[in-house]
């Protein structure tokens, strides 16, 4: 293992990392986990991995170099993670959000079953074997009733902190039918992580499907604007204002002119969703909480003044290392015009704001 150095910017104890990737589980991974039913039938049709275009694995965003197993790989452990994550970056805490490409899976019961199994294993293969590991919750966007009992199953243990979706299902997020959904997560305290990435039952632009992995990447924060405004548009905080959503790996440049067209638009038609009663803008940063990598704007302190001032609020940002995707070189997650102040606000106060049931474990 490479020796670990200390970050450039350090980070407050027991900082939250919130988005950390651990490898997606391959069928062997998961079998243990399965019905024998769901054993059966995987090993007889060869199914041997769930990944999606979303992150090839030979791709270099993928994973740094130096972060790939002695093969070139992605396989990796708990506790190598946590040597990276926790100690070598200064984290007391990460998060971990698993691609596995379930949503993508036409069999609803192939999905429940994988998604139960994923969840499973996260637990026992890495909660279990590393103290400061926390998880998101998998569930079955196939069916919303077996998703809700998901969520009802996993939030027994508070090591899940969060609901995790990608950012393109089957339809906007704001959609009635996903009310279920939020009512569970409010019921559990749980907020509801948005990370990129699709379900790919349609295509990731509005223009048709792009032919490289870089126009796939780059549309991802189109396929985040969508779903921001439907969450505004189609009144989710009117009726659970409670409930916070985490864009994760959604990059936070393009927000504030997002939010300024947005509320151009809300102006004029506002007849038409009479309980968007105040600014999105407003709404959005009650709300909406960002990871910060990837971080899409330049290195210069007077640009990043700029943008929360625009943004208008520090409280939206949450670190993240996006480990191990290939973000930032060196061991240095954040960039360095943050100063100390706004460090502590985004990898502590703010995390600890966002997910309630990482304070309600350590009490």
């Amino acid at each position: 293992m490479t020796e670990v150095q200390p970050p450039g910017n350090p980070l407050p104890p027991e900082s939250v990392d919130c988005d950390v990737h651990h490898p997606n589980p391959t069928t062997a991974d998961l079998l243990p986990y399965l019905p024998e039913v769901w054993q059966d039938l995987i090993t007889a049709r060869g199914i041997l991995q769930f990944d999606s275009i979303a992150y090839p694995n030979n791709a270099p965003l993928t994973c740094r170099p130096d972060w790939r197993d002695s093969a070139g790989g992605l396989r990796n452990h708990a506790a190598r993670l946590g040597a990276t994550v926790l100690e070598g970056f200064g984290a007391g805490t990460a998060i971990l959000n698993n691609l596995c490409g379930v949503h993508m899976i036409y069999d609803t019961d192939m999905a429940i079953a994988l998604t139960r199994a994923i969840n499973d294993w996260t637990r026992a293969e890495w909660l279990d074997r590393h103290p400061g590991l926390r998880a998101s919750m998998v569930i079955p966007l196939q069916d919303m009733e077996a998703a809700v009992a998901e969520i009802e199953r996993c939030a027994a243990d508070p090591r899940f902190v969060q609901i995790l979706l990608p950012a393109a299902a089957h339809m906007p997020y704001g959609n009635r039918s996903f009310r279920p959904l939020y009512r569970a997560a409010i019921r559990h305290r749980l907020p509801v992580g948005i990370h990129a990435g699709s379900a790919y039952h349609h295509p990731v632009t509005s223009v048709g499907w792009p032919n490289t992995v870089i126009e796939d990447y780059a549309a991802q924060a189109q396929i985040l604007q969508s779903q921001l405004a439907s969450l505004v548009s189609e009144g989710v905080f009117a009726e659970f204002p409670e409930l916070k959503v985490v864009f994760l790996e959604s990059g936070v440049s393009w927000l504030p002119a997002f939010m300024w067209r947005f509320g151009k638009f809300w102006k004029g038609l506002r007849f038409e969703t009479p309980w968007v009663d105040r600014l999105p803008a407003e709404i959005i940063r009650d709300h909406i909480r960002f990871t910060t990598q990837p971080f899409d704007a330049p290195d210069d302190p007077d640009i990043l003044a700029r943008l929360i001032d625009q943004i208008g609020s520090d409280q939206v940002l949450l670190y993240a290392s996006d480990y191990p995707h290939w973000q930032f070189d060196g061991n240095n997650p954040l960039p360095k015009s943050f100063d100390a102040a706004l460090i502590r606000k985004i990898a502590l106060e703010n995390p600890l704001a966002t997910y309630p049931r990482l304070s309600e474990k350590s009490s």
